[in-house]
């Protein structure tokens, strides 16, 4: 292992000096706020992180797993989005603890080929994980104002050049829109499930008494995990962490994680709710009335053309309104990925503008030749799904080593579940590569 030490490089998004005064104050137990008050200052890093796990990519598994087993695989949501919670709680606790982002740690630690291959694995993720929120987004356009998807495309990038310019302006008016985006997308789900009317008797059974029904479901739950661990955003919690709120104080680093996980169980229990949602809102639509979803075709479109004449025109709009406001918000947070990637590997940067049009060419390519955007959908998340591992792996041997955690070294048994955790997030995303190229 190389020893080099590298300085922490700057923030991606500067923090406002009142915000971290204000925190500041909190740490210290000089705030005179409530208990709401004296949270706002660290809420946001997981509200960020939140959104990827609720990208189209999940839209196209959970309709697909609610449309085929029902309720079946309620529990597979749950179960993933409670590792997805440790794994982001470890990737936040690694930015506070060492002031480093995931990528600047395997740079310091790491030999310098290593280094390079994972930085290269890691652009592969970025661009995968452009196409499929790209693809939801320019959909999204299609579906609610008739936008054909090349131009919806082209617009997509447009409009997340907007919110990425928002970085200017420091770091509170970016995650207020994206916190706006989860809110919506929440909101969003909790009509459509309304309007569905779910059986909760069933989605409870399903997670009191989990259970496979044959090969399929288990490589439709190992989807649905691929679809919500997500690569990128263990590499960009560890950034939105590092210098946010600047302490040295080991006693208030562990004040700093105390309320940057109570951040995690607000953004990451309402992904978990969407995700949930997703599922029971096909469950609820398709599997009780006996409607395939054929998997071979546009799964997206197809919830959306049915959505209209089983549940109202307006549950069609509200879906596809979910859509736009998931592609959207996952594309400006995969951009974002996209620069703590290249800076903490190799410590580069490009303009933000460059950053996009590389990233999103590959979408432009797929929607120019015409090929299905759920399969893309699927591709990417297959290749999503292969990059796991290279990022998940560093961040259990990082978080468990006191020489960079300091007194946030993980607990013997934190580091026990999350090492079962990985190796079951490497074995179901092994078989899903396996089924996709030689089932």
């Amino acid at each position: 292992m190389r020893q080099e030490r590298l300085a922490p490089m700057r923030d991606p998004v500067p923090p406002l000096d009142t915000t971290e005064f204000h925190a500041v104050e909190v740490l210290e137990g000089r705030s005179q706020r409530g208990f709401l008050g004296r949270l706002l200052p660290f809420l946001g890093p997981a509200f960020i992180a939140s959104i990827a796990y609720m990208d189209p990519g999940n839209f196209a598994t959970n309709i697909q797993g609610g449309a085929q087993f029902g309720y079946l695989l309620v529990w597979v949501v749950v179960a993933s989005n409670l590792m997805a919670m440790l794994v982001q709680a470890l990737s936040a606790k690694l930015g506070i603890a060492a002031g480093l982002s995931l990528p600047e740690a395997i740079r310091q630690e790491a030999p310098r080929p290593v280094t390079w291959a994972l930085w290269a694995l890691a652009e592969v993720v970025a661009i995968a994980t452009d196409l499929a929120e790209f693809l939801g987004a320019a959909v999204g356009l299609y579906l609610l104002f008739g936008i054909p998807l090349f131009p919806a495309a082209l617009l997509t990038a447009v409009i997340t050049f907007g919110i990425l310019a928002l970085q200017r302006f420091g770091f509170r008016p970016l995650e207020a829109v994206i916190t706006g985006f989860v809110g919506l997308i929440g909101l969003c789900y909790l009509v459509e499930t309304i309007l569905g009317k779910p059986d909760f008797r069933l989605a409870a059974q399903s997670i009191l008494q989990p259970r496979f029904q044959g090969t399929e479901s288990v490589l439709l739950a190992a989807g649905i995990l691929g679809a919500t661990v997500m690569p990128h955003v263990i590499y960009l919690h560890s950034a939105l962490t590092q210098n946010r709120i600047s302490v040295q104080a080991p006693a208030l680093k562990r004040r700093i994680f105390h309320f940057e996980l109570i951040d995690i169980l607000i953004a990451m229990g309402i992904a978990g709710l969407v995700n949930a949602s997703m599922l029971m809102m096909a469950a609820s639509t398709f599997w009780e009335r006996g409607i395939a979803v054929n998997e071979d075709s546009d799964i997206i479109l197809q919830a959306y053309q049915t959505l209209a004449p089983l549940l109202g025109g307006a549950a069609s709009i509200i879906f596809a309104v979910s859509l736009l406001a998931s592609g959207l918000s996952s594309a400006t947070v995969g951009t974002m990925a996209g620069q703590v990637i290249m800076q903490g590997f190799i410590h580069r940067s490009i303009p933000i503008w460059l950053r996009r049009l590389v990233t999103m060419l590959p979408a432009l390519a797929v929607i120019g030749l015409g090929v299905d955007t759920t399969r893309a959908l699927v591709l990417s998340q297959v290749v999503l799904s292969f990059g796991i591992p290279f990022a998940l792996v560093p961040l259990v041997i990082f978080t468990s080593r006191r020489d960079l955690m300091g007194d946030l070294v993980n607990h013997k048994l934190t580091t026990a579940v999350a090492t079962i955790i990985a190796g079951l997030i490497i074995s179901l995303n092994v078989f899903l590569l396996y089924q996709t190229f030689f089932g």
